[in-house]
């Protein structure tokens, strides 16, 4: 089972498959789904090391086709995921996938947050392959309307993520209602003691599958950071992109409504940008995602759940507008850039108070992060000249001048006392849409960390004794623990009160799951929660936003809306 560029026609696939795969634009299979698909092919428990972006769902979603009863107008095959996003993600690629097959109800997505009535009547319909988040999933299995004995194949997708969100408990009481004689795979970037413990204790004589990243990401990227009030940062984007010459350019926020504020600053400067988050349709996603590996569009402003499997190449830099909450989101951000052997530039804005957070990425990476300035005026002066030479001197090497060389060289004969230079220099400023060349932007005073000692020693070999110790490794914001957790300031938190408790069957991991889900907040910012009779208390950051309340409110936990109620502090 050699992963050197094997074709699928050569894993043993049905024609409807291989039509499906060639639609979608793929003759070989990536390692994973080399590695994979013929031990689900034949049915064996799987567990496999990946990394997101290596071709997963086809690796599981292939042999789950294959090996359907298209005449079974039951589930057959249950694929858990962590967010809803990425199940629409998978529930859509398996739906491309399966486009050849006869199935009058082939996959439906079953997430929280939505109505219950359309997956009813999915579920009714004999849907065959089920892709879910667990509390959704655990909901319709205990009202009975997810029935799982014909259940063939059950995928855990992002078991480690599952583990991180607290979702665990609920993946734990899916298993345990699984019949007795089914397959099991599961995918996992990394394995956790407890995801280990899982596995140990459901899969039968599983099959292990590592998948070593094909390249190294981190070393590939140039990496700096820029120190930025949050105010300041919507300036501080549009002066560096005016420096630094890109083609295709991601910036990650927080939120969903950051994507539009941020997309729509850019815009209004001329910035050819588009918005993607979880509200918008699949469809509409597909679009931009389209535009943008086509060129008609150069910014995509996301979420980390958004651009959750965007593989392009022409990303040659990404913007942390908003600091990722841990390491690993940061690489995987990172990671967006230096695709196909190529270099790539990531840039950090960090307000003063993240300054410390810029170490612990900095000891993850093995990598230093560059400290750069705000771009000034001539900095911003100096690179449009460059850029526009450069144009300039591209087109003279097109050679295809000649009906424009006519027209000026008519308009010099006619009008003797101008020059070449007078009448270049006014083309240039038509071009320029009559904008004045010259920059003259306000200053930029940027407060300066007072926590912030960036002291290497000369090899930089990143141990611990080349690091300042003291202050950081005291520190009682950050507990240096593998995974590095955070604690939590009870003053920036609010309390809050959600319409279902005990009586309703809650468990804590369905809580904090649907609120990280839903609003994009790490689930170390979820504190506080305490599950009562018939409602429950938690508390959020003060900061939370409009928008991230009121996805809150709409969202399902146990079949009861959230309803959030503000408690004050």
């Amino acid at each position: 089972m050699s992963s050197d560029q094997i074709e699928f026609s050569s894993l043993n696939l049905s024609e409807n498959i291989l039509k499906s795969i060639a639609d979608l634009g793929f003759k070989h299979a990536s390692p994973v789904q080399d590695k994979t698909i013929p031990w689900m092919l034949a049915k064996r428990d799987v567990i496999a090391l990946a990394q997101t972006g290596t071709g997963k769902t086809a690796a599981f979603g292939i042999p789950i086709l294959e090996n359907l009863d298209v005449n079974i107008r039951e589930p057959q095959a249950l694929i858990l995921a962590p967010t809803r996003e990425l199940a629409i993600q998978v529930g859509e690629h398996i739906e491309r996938l399966g486009g050849y097959l006869k199935s009058k109800s082939l996959v439906t997505v079953l997430c929280g947050g939505q109505d219950y009535r359309p997956q009813l009547k999915k579920l009714k319909d004999g849907a065959q392959v089920i892709v879910g988040t667990p509390g959704r999933i655990l909901d319709h299995i205990q009202r009975g309307t997810l029935l799982l004995q014909n259940l063939r194949t059950f995928v855990l997708d992002e078991a480690d993520e599952m583990l991180r969100m607290g979702f665990i408990e609920d993946v734990e009481t899916v298993l345990a209602n699984l019949p007795l004689e089914r397959q099991i795979a599961l995918f996992s970037a990394t394995m956790p003691s407890r995801i280990k413990q899982i596995a140990k204790s459901y899969l039968k004589d599983p099959v292990s599958v590592e998948i070593k990243s094909a390249t190294a990401t981190v070393p590939k990227v140039e990496q700096r950071f820029i120190f930025a009030a949050q105010g300041q940062k919507p300036d501080v984007l549009l002066r560096s992109l005016e420096v630094e010459d890109y083609q295709g350019v991601i910036v990650f926020v927080r939120t969903k409504s950051a994507t539009e504020e941020v997309a729509e600053s850019l815009i209004s400067q001329g910035h050819r940008a588009m918005a993607i988050h979880g509200d918008i349709t699949q469809s509409l996603r597909e679009k931009i995602i389209s535009q943008f590996k086509q060129g008609t569009i150069d910014i995509l402003v996301a979420t980390d759940v958004a651009a959750r499997g965007l593989d392009v190449d022409r990303v040659t830099h990404v913007y942390n507008y908003d600091m990722a909450h841990d390491c690993e989101t940061y690489v995987h951000r990172i990671g967006r850039t230096g695709r196909a052997g190529r270099s790539g530039v990531a840039i950090l804005f960090a307000t003063p108070r993240e300054s410390r957070m810029l170490s612990v990425i900095e000891r993850h990476t093995r990598q230093m992060i560059t400290k750069s300035s705000v771009p000034n005026n001539f900095m911003i002066s100096q690179a449009r000249e460059e850029r526009f030479v450069k144009k300039i001197t591209e087109r003279l090497d097109r050679n295809e001048l000649g009906a424009y060389k006519k027209i000026i060289a008519n308009y010099l004969s006619a009008n003797e006392a101008a020059s070449a230079e007078d009448v270049a220099a006014v083309l240039a400023m038509m071009l320029n849409k009559d904008k004045p060349w010259e920059i003259n932007l306000p200053t930029l005073k940027v407060e300066k960390s007072q926590s912030r000692e960036r002291k290497f020693n000369s090899d930089d070999s990143f141990s611990p004794k080349s690091r300042p110790q003291g202050r950081f490794e005291k520190s009682k914001g950050f507990k240096e623990s593998r995974g590095g957790k955070q604690e939590t300031d009870s003053s920036q938190q609010a309390l809050y009160r959600l319409d279902v408790g005990k009586v309703h069957g809650v468990k804590p991991g369905n809580i904090v799951g649907a609120i990280a889900n839903e609003s994009g907040l790490h689930s170390k910012y979820i504190t506080g929660l305490k599950i009562h009779a018939d409602h429950s208390t938690v508390k959020l950051p003060k900061s939370i936003g409009k928008e991230q309340i009121h996805a809150l409110n709409k969202a399902w936990v146990c079949g009861r809306q959230l309803n959030l109620t503000s408690l004050g502090a």
